[in-house]
Parts: structure tokens; C-alpha cells; sequence
């Protein structure tokens, strides 16, 4: 594993980030139920299926991919206390489009509803998948209202209640079509679990090139580039000590999009400086986190 701590890894050369127009893109899930799954991200969240076929499917919206669902009967789920996916979170444009979301959900699998927040950026409900992968369903606040302090943006946890939520930005078209409608949605940050949040900020900022935008203690840790709150998040709620994550149904890889050649060979150069092991197709870049958590890079359009 590569080890690190703050001090080693703030002092980056600019060369040494990542492009400040990449961004997360499509995070895939292997899963045992591939019709209850689709289900769920469909009737339930209102991703489209944008194409499927045999064992796999891809739901978005606006033609945009979020999700792939990759049918793996064979695999089992993680042990407790595993590296892998926290959630998925799934960035609506209008709180009327993340109530209707949320109101799908919250009646059709009320039992999956596990929480809801005001992060000070963005509100944010939480619900776990029926296979236990967690998903964020959110809406960010103007970025003008974002306050940062040194680099580091102000983010917090405090109660949102659901039901004035829905009240207050609910519409009758939601209402009537909770689901399958073509406004956006897209990953907006991915959140992982993880073994200790130093050796995270030594991958992920100091190797991979993202930057830090706040901490919770050794507890959590989050990452973004261009200014956003956080693209990629790692905690240690669940999971402090863990090891490198064998084969499992949850999270099968992220990608990482980068808008040109230029940022895909210099996070090449990053990489190999390091020792990180990585495949390249001539179309993506492919590599692991030290908990083996896949990143597929790929660039934007291609």
C-alpha cells in the first residue's frame, strides 16, 4: 500500500493535478439481481435504460450514462468491515427533479430510506439499494454559496426534514411522473470505503492528483478538482483496517473523466512513478486504488 500523510502530500506541483475540467462519470455495480436492480434505479430513482443486453444494462438520463449494472450471480456480497462502495450520488439540476426522485423511491421501496442531510453545498437523501449498495440522490446549492476557508470548503451534516422537502418542491408533474423523465441527472461524486484515510490522501491526492477539499479527523476525507465540493470521498465508518477487497458483488469500477490526451499521459506518468500497476486499451486507462477499487479513465466525448 502506499503509505502517506498531509504534510508529504499538500505540496504538489501543479503538473502533478489532475485537469480541473475532469469529473466522475459512470460507476458500475455487479449484482446478483439484475431485473430487481434495474427495477429499482428505473421505476424507482427514474434513471432510463438506456440500452441493455444479455447480462448487462446501462440507465441515465438525457442519454447521459450513471450506472451500469453487470449481472454476476456467482459473487457474494463483501464481509462486513470491507473496502468498496459507500454510495453512488446521483446529482439532479432542480429540486423539483430530486423530489420527484426521492417521493418515487420513498413509496415504491420505503424500507431502503436511510437518512437525509443539509451538507451546507447540497441537500441530500439517503437510500440503500436492494443489494445494500448505499445511493446519495441530491441537489447542489449555487457555488456562490459555497464558503471556503484556505481551500477547504465549509461542509456539514444537519437534520433535512423529508417530508417539508417534498412539500415545499414537489410538482404536479412529478407527481404524475416520478420516473423516466429526460431532465439530467449524472454521478456527481462517488464515495468509497476505506482502511485508513491517510494512505486515501496519499493515492488519491498525492498520486493520482485530485485535491483536498476538507477532512473529518482520520474519519473521512473528501477530493475534487476545479473548485467542486467533492468529485470523491473516502471514509473509515464501516470499514477502518480494511485490506484489499477480494471479488464481490457492489462496486466494479469508476470512471474518470479527463477532457484530453495530455491529462490521460500525465496521470500515465504519475502512475507508473509510483508503481501502480494500470492497463491501457488504447481508449482507457485502467488501475486500482490501494483496497483494489477499479478507475477506468476515459476521455471526455471519446
Amino acid at each position: 500500500m502506499i503509505q502517506g500523510n498531509a504534510e508529504q502530500t499538500a505540496a504538489k506541483n501543479p503538473e502533478d493535478r489532475l485537469d480541473a475540467l475532469s469529473t466522475v462519470g459512470t460507476v458500475t455495480l455487479k449484482v446478483a439481481d439484475l431485473d430487481g436492480m434495474i427495477r429499482f434505479y428505473h421505476e424507482g430513482v427514474g434513471l432510463a435504460v438506456i440500452a441493455q443486453e444479455g447480462d448487462s444494462a446501462i440507465l441515465g438520463r438525457h442519454g447521459v450514462p450513471a450506472l451500469v449494472l453487470e449481472h454476476e450471480p456467482a459473487l457474494k456480497h463483501a464481509a462486513n468491515g470491507a473496502a468498496g462502495l459507500y454510495h453512488t450520488a446521483i446529482l439532479f439540476d432542480s429540486r423539483a427533479d430530486l423530489a420527484a426522485s426521492v417521493y418515487s423511491v420513498a413509496r415504491k421501496y420505503p424500507s431502503q430510506f436511510t437518512g437525509s442531510a443539509d451538507h451546507f453545498v447540497s441537500e441530500a437523501f439517503y437510500f440503500d439499494d436492494p443489494e445494500g449498495n448505499g445511493v446519495e440522490l441530491y441537489f447542489d446549492r449555487p457555488r456562490e454559496a459555497w464558503q471556503w476557508n484556505n481551500g477547504q470548503v465549509n461542509m456539514g451534516t444537519v437534520y433535512l426534514d423529508p417530508n417539508t422537502y417534498l412539500q415545499s418542491n414537489m410538482t404536479q408533474e412529478g407527481l404524475e411522473n416520478p420516473v423516466g423523465t429526460d431532465h439530467a441527472a449524472s454521478v456527481g461524486h462517488v464515495h468509497l470505503k476505506v482502511g485508513d484515510t491517510a494512505t486515501a490522501r496519499a493515492f488519491y491526492e498525492g498520486v493520482v492528483g485530485f485535491d483536498v477539499t476538507t477532512t473529518l479527523g482520520d474519519q473521512a476525507i473528501f477530493f475534487s478538482v476545479g473548485g467542486y465540493h467533492h468529485h470523491l470521498a473516502a471514509n473509515t465508518w464501516e470499514s477502518r483496517g480494511a485490506m484489499g477487497r477480494a471479488p464481490s458483488l457492489g462496486l466494479g469500477e469508476i470512471d474518470l473523466i479527463l477532457p484530453n490526451d495530455d491529462a490521460v499521459g500525465a496521470l500515465r506518468e504519475r502512475l507508473t512513478a509510483r508503481g501502480v500497476a494500470q492497463h491501457s486499451d488504447g481508449r482507457t486507462l485502467t488501475f486500482e486504488d490501494p483496497w483494489k477499487n477499479a478507475l477506468r479513465v476515459t476521455i471526455q466525448g471519446a
